[in-house]
C-alpha cells in the first residue's frame, strides 16, 4: 500500500522543551534533581550592563516561579530567565521597575558564570521559603523574603523599588 499523501499533523510531545528564549545570552543546565537546574551566561559583560529585557512576562499569582513586581503584584517570566537561581552573592539584579536584568554593579559577568539574583531583592514574602546552599561567605541561610530580614543585611543589596519602599515603610 502506498503511503498517504497527507502527512499526519505534528503532535507535541509532553516532554518537549520550548525553544530557548535567550539563546545568545544564556544556557540552561537542566537537572533531573528538583530545583537543580540553573542558567549560565554565554557572554561577558561589564558591571552594571544590561543582560536582558524582561519582555515575555504575564501577570501571575505569587508562586515559586513568579517574580514580585509591586506590593501585591507578580509576574511569570515565561522565559529561560526563570532558571536564574538565588544567591547571597548574586551576579545579576532583576529590576522590576525597568523590567530588565542587569549585571551587578560590584563586578563584571564572565562567560560561564551562574546567573543568580538575591531573591529578597524582589520578594517580600516568599511563596516557598528555603534553606540557601549558595556557599557564599555571606550566605544568609534560611531565605523567606525581605519582610523578615534586618535593615543591616538588606542595605548590603540592590533592592527593586517596590521592596525598597516596603522596607522604608517598615522602618
Amino acid at each position: 500500500m502506498a503511503p498517504s499523501a497527507d502527512p499526519l499533523p505534528a503532535v507535541p510531545l509532553h516532554n518537549e522543551l520550548p525553544p530557548p528564549s535567550h539563546p545568545d545570552r544564556l544556557l540552561v543546565n537542566r537537572s533531573p534533581k528538583a530545583f537543580g537546574s540553573g542558567a549560565y551566561s554565554l557572554i561577558d559583560l561589564p558591571a552594571g550592563a544590561l543582560f536582558a529585557k524582561i519582555n515575555t512576562a504575564t501577570p501571575g499569582k505569587k508562586a515559586y516561579t513568579s517574580v514580585q513586581t509591586g506590593t501585591d503584584t507578580h509576574i511569570e517570566l515565561n522565559s529561560d530567565l526563570v532558571f536564574c537561581n538565588h544567591s547571597c552573592a548574586p551576579s545579576v539584579v532583576f529590576d522590576m521597575a525597568r523590567m530588565e536584568v542587569r549585571v551587578v554593579d560590584e563586578r563584571p559577568l564572565k562567560k560561564g558564570d551562574a546567573l543568580t539574583f538575591f531573591y529578597p531583592s524582589t520578594e517580600w514574602d516568599m511563596d516557598q521559603p528555603f534553606q540557601c546552599t549558595c556557599g557564599a561567605e555571606e550566605c544568609r541561610g534560611w531565605i523567606t523574603g525581605a519582610r523578615v530580614m534586618t535593615l543591616e543585611i538588606l542595605d548590603k543589596y540592590w533592592l527593586s523599588p517596590h521592596i525598597a519602599s516596603m522596607v522604608h515603610e517598615r522602618k
